[in-house]
């Protein structure tokens, strides 16, 4: 039989601008490939070649050179575009994802689930059981909520602000971080302590030897553990000077407290300080009138001030403690409490060394602002502010 005839190449001739777009979709960096393909296709059509040879050089079929060479032919640049595809129909309708949606919105016990928070297969489910759609897969409903950022698996912890004395409370403590009282500056020769406890520092003994990390492996610590009984660490760091004062102590209260105020006040230059002032939160050991005047009953010069309730934040020792749970204590890993004790204090000598003040940058405007958005939260959502105060 005769061989058939073969269609002729066709002819391929580029402007500046189609080949300067050309060439960068060719050999860019971040171009797909499918595009950078059918760009190099083109690119050598331009410069005579056969359909046959750019096939080889390319590496793809030679119907797959004469179908975008002719594409470029006959429409430029937009035809090597992927055109429109039909696509599956549409299986759900606009309501039927705006209720799913919804109900993603809400919390589980409105729909009398006995569940904490939504996932997406008990939403899929919830769904069906409800007629919303006769069937839903999860990876479905996941799509759905990505459209929209809705993440009911999620959740962030808050606190309404109970104190009634909130804003002058927290106003002098961060006053005071700034150096300043009642609108005047603090002397040389007064000083501003933060301090707290940090409860429940358990000695586990680890069953099997900790592993020092090595190359591509982190440390590994051995799950099972034998418990060494816990101790509380009690700390009072001052705000400008950045040195911390620290003991160790078989439980919390008064006492313990009272020690530690008098490691740091039987020194100088806090013996003999005009005013020392000792932030601390609401907790038993220093709570109310009553801490503060057995404060200044034993050092008169000893100004205890009090964050407001629920606002252990503003303490700058909690970042002390936050920086000792990170560096000393996780991951636990203790013979015994004696252990626990001698490396906290280590850890003190060492933090001094090199310590520099935290940079507080929250201040009272910033505290103003604070209040002002939760004011307008609470007219905008009247119904969360009066549960909150029957509770």
């Amino acid at each position: 039989m005769p061989a058939l005839p073969v269609a002729a190449a066709r002819p391929i001739v580029l402007t500046a601008a189609e080949r300067h777009r050309l060439k960068k979709a060719a050999w860019g960096h971040k171009t797909e490939h499918r595009a950078r393909v059918r760009a190099q296709i083109v690119l050598r059509a331009a410069r005579g070649r056969s359909n046959a040879r750019i096939a080889v050089e390319v590496g793809v079929h030679v119907d797959t050179v004469r179908a975008w060479r002719g594409r470029f032919a006959d429409l430029g640049l937009p035809g090597l575009a992927d055109r429109k595809r039909p696509g599956r129909p549409v299986a759900f309708t606009a309501l039927q994802v705006a209720q799913v949606k919804a109900q993603a919105c809400q919390l589980p016990a409105g729909a009398g689930a006995p569940l904490s928070r939504w996932s997406c297969p008990e939403l899929a489910r919830e769904a069906v059981e409800r007629g919303i759609a006769p069937f839903l897969a999860a990876s479905t409903v996941r799509h759905w909520l990505d459209q929209d950022a809705i993440k009911p698996w999620q959740h962030r912890s808050w606190i309404f602000i109970t104190d009634p004395d909130f804003l002058p409370k927290a106003a002098r403590v961060l006053d005071l971080y700034a150096r300043t009282l009642d609108g005047e500056p603090l002397g040389a020769d007064e000083y501003v302590i933060s301090a707290d406890e940090k409860t429940s520092i358990q000695a586990r003994c680890r069953c099997h030897p900790s592993l020092a990390p090595g190359q591509a492996r982190a440390m590994r610590v051995n799950h099972t553990y034998g418990r060494g009984g816990a101790l509380a660490y009690l700390a009072a760091y001052d705000v400008h000077q950045a040195t911390v004062f620290g003991h160790c102590e078989p439980n919390t209260g008064i006492a313990p407290f009272m020690t530690l105020v008098a490691q740091v006040m039987s020194q100088e230059p806090y013996a003999s300080a005009k005013r020392v002032f000792w932030i601390v939160d609401n907790g038993s050991s220093h709570r109310g009138k009553a801490a503060a005047d057995r404060l200044v009953a034993a050092f008169p010069n000893a100004v205890l001030v009090h964050t407001p309730v629920h606002a252990s934040w503003l303490n700058q020792v909690e970042i002390f403690f936050s920086v000792v749970q990170r560096k000393v204590v996780a991951p636990n890993d203790f013979t015994d409490l004696a252990q626990v004790g001698d490396r906290l204090r280590a850890f003190e000598d060492r933090y001094n060394a090199t310590a520099q003040p935290f940079q507080w940058k929250f201040t009272t405007s910033d505290l103003d602002d604070l209040l002002a958005r939760l004011d307008r939260h609470t007219a905008d959502h009247p119904e969360e502010s009066s549960v909150a105060l029957a509770a």
